[in-house]
Parts: C-alpha cells; structure tokens; sequence
C-alpha cells in the first residue's frame, strides 16, 4: 500500500512553489524599476540641456533701438601728409524716448563727434584697439551732450558702420 504523504513534507512542497512565485514577483518588480530607473534617465539625460536653457535664458525683451547718425568726413591731424576720415556712427539706446532726446540735441551732438574725430592721427585710429578707444570716446561725448540725471541717459553704446582712413 501506498505510504501517506508526509504532512511535513507536503508543507514543504507546496511553500516551495509560493517562494517560486514570490521570487518571480520580486525579480519582475526588480525589472520593471531597472527599466523605469533606466528610461528616466535616459529622458533626463537627453533633455538636460534644454532645461537647463530654458532655466538660464532672459525673459523676452524688446528688440534694440538704434538711431543713425549722418556720416562725417573730416580732415586728421597731419602725419606724414593729409589724411582724412570717413565713418558712420550709429548708437543704441535704451528706448524710442532717447531717440527723441538726441533729435533735439543733435546739433550738440555733430559738433561734439566732429571735434572728437578731427583731433585724431591717422595712427590713433589705425588699430583695432584704436578704434575701441574711439568708440568709448564717442559714447562718452554723446552722453555728455544731452541732458539726464544718469551717467547713461539712455545711450548704451556706440558702433561704427562704417570705417574708412585715406
């Protein structure tokens, strides 16, 4: 006759397949982190960058304001024979209300740049940090001919769109 299954044993068998399926569980909860973990990162990985972009970049702001001079021809200072100058200058400022502030002044304004340029040697101007002196001088001549209670009064800066030396 058959022997009776051993209740010890039979407890044991059927934990067995318990633990089995625990185990399995375990490893698919395991699995299914991994791979989250995984492509988590790899979003984060692939779009760091942009938000970092998106946290460092300036909120939008208006477009710059420029406003052309007309351009001067002026004689240099001699050296070694007659040289002259002819530049264009445009400067950018803070709003359309300094446009308005240097119209009135800008007879001030063309008197001061062509005293400024015709005081110059042809060698003054002749290199690249010549011409950033000139700049910075032409900024500052500009601010003190119009009238404000800021070192500014909304001018930002001067450039030169045009250069010539002959």
């Amino acid at each position: 006759m058959a022997k009776a299954p051993d209740p010890k044993t039979a407890d044991k068998g059927a934990a067995k397949p318990a633990k089995k399926s625990r185990k399995g569980l375990t490893i698919a909860l395991a699995t299914l982190v991994l791979v989250g973990a995984g492509g988590g990162g790899t979003w984060w990985w692939m779009h760091r960058d942009a938000g970092a972009a998106n946290a460092s970049a300036p909120p939008p702001s208006r477009p710059p304001v420029f406003m052309n001079l007309d351009p001067f021809t002026v004689n240099l200072l001699e050296e070694d024979g007659e040289h002259y100058l002819q530049t264009s200058i445009v400067f950018q400022v803070s709003d359309e209300k300094a446009v308005e502030t240097m119209k009135s002044y800008l007879p001030v304004i063309r008197n001061r740049v062509l005293m400024l340029l015709s005081s110059k040697r042809p060698s003054d101007l002749s290199s690249p940090a010549g011409k950033a002196k000139l700049v910075e001088e032409l900024t500052a001549a500009v601010r003190e001919s119009v009238p404000g209670t800021t070192p500014e009064r909304g001018i930002m800066q001067a450039y030169l769109g045009s250069f010539v030396v002959q």
